[in-house]
């Protein structure tokens, strides 16, 4: 499904949740309603309610970096997914633009060998963000344990504080099975999906989601640490 964009003009400063909705690994089935306009929504309940200044321009959505004690976000550039498969290209879109003018979601959908049924593998996601980056600061990591081991959930945390104070967002492939999943997702569905990480509030233990599926309008959330950790088995991130 193509999805289309209001030109509108806004700026807000939010406190969002998201909703999502996917068929298949890294395949998402959107509807309309994500042309809403962000607007002022609650984060998850004992979720950070740190404000997150988002300018909307047409269909590009940026968030202002900002930093506190043990707290940090970036600064993108967000795009909804283009296609109802691009969830992957749409992801590794948003982690490349805190460093650089990213190429498109087309041109990054041929990089990653997506197809209909979506990207594989974080693998293709580390090996895309490292080739236009032009470094190798991404790495692979996989949680196959699941739920993940305390160990897994620490290098997970390590992983993410390390990279949003070097500038770089995670990558994360989530499943989403019935009774755990973010804020808005479809309780009777699992959910194959990938999103990207571009914040921490370490007194909150939460993390900052640019989630490009934007079901309902919603875009950009604080979602608990330990909910993240908990979806990304038996999957990976690019970190």
């Amino acid at each position: 499904m193509r999805i289309r964009h209001r030109s509108r003009a806004i700026a807000v400063t939010v406190t969002l949740a998201a909703t999502g909705l996917l068929a298949g690994p890294g395949v998402a089935l959107a509807d309309d309603s994500h042309s809403a306009a962000v607007s002022q929504v609650a984060a998850e309940p004992g979720a950070s309610a740190a404000p997150v200044e988002v300018t909307r321009d047409g269909s590009h959505v940026r968030t202002k970096a900002s930093e506190a004690k043990a707290a940090k976000t970036l600064e993108v550039d967000y795009q909804v997914q283009e296609t109802g498969y691009w969830c992957g290209p749409a992801a590794t879109r948003i982690a490349l633009s805190a460093r650089q003018a990213p190429p498109s979601q087309a041109d990054l959908a041929a990089q990653l060998g997506t197809t209909e049924n979506g990207t594989d593998d974080i693998s293709q996601v580390t090996g895309v963000l490292n080739d236009n980056l032009g470094s190798n600061d991404y790495e692979s990591k996989y949680m196959p344990d699941d739920p993940p081991s305390q160990a897994q959930k620490d290098a997970l945390w390590q992983d993410i504080v390390g990279d949003i104070d070097n500038n770089l967002p995670l990558v994360t492939n989530i499943v989403a099975p019935p009774g755990n999943q973010p804020p808005g997702y479809p309780s009777d569905q699992t959910i194959y999906h990938y999103f990207t990480v571009i914040g921490y509030d370490d007194a909150n233990s939460t993390v900052l989601i640019a989630d490009p599926a934007s079901f309902g309008g919603n875009q950009i959330y604080w979602l608990s640490f330990d909910q993240l950790a908990s979806l990304i088995p038996p999957k990976g991130y690019a970190a």
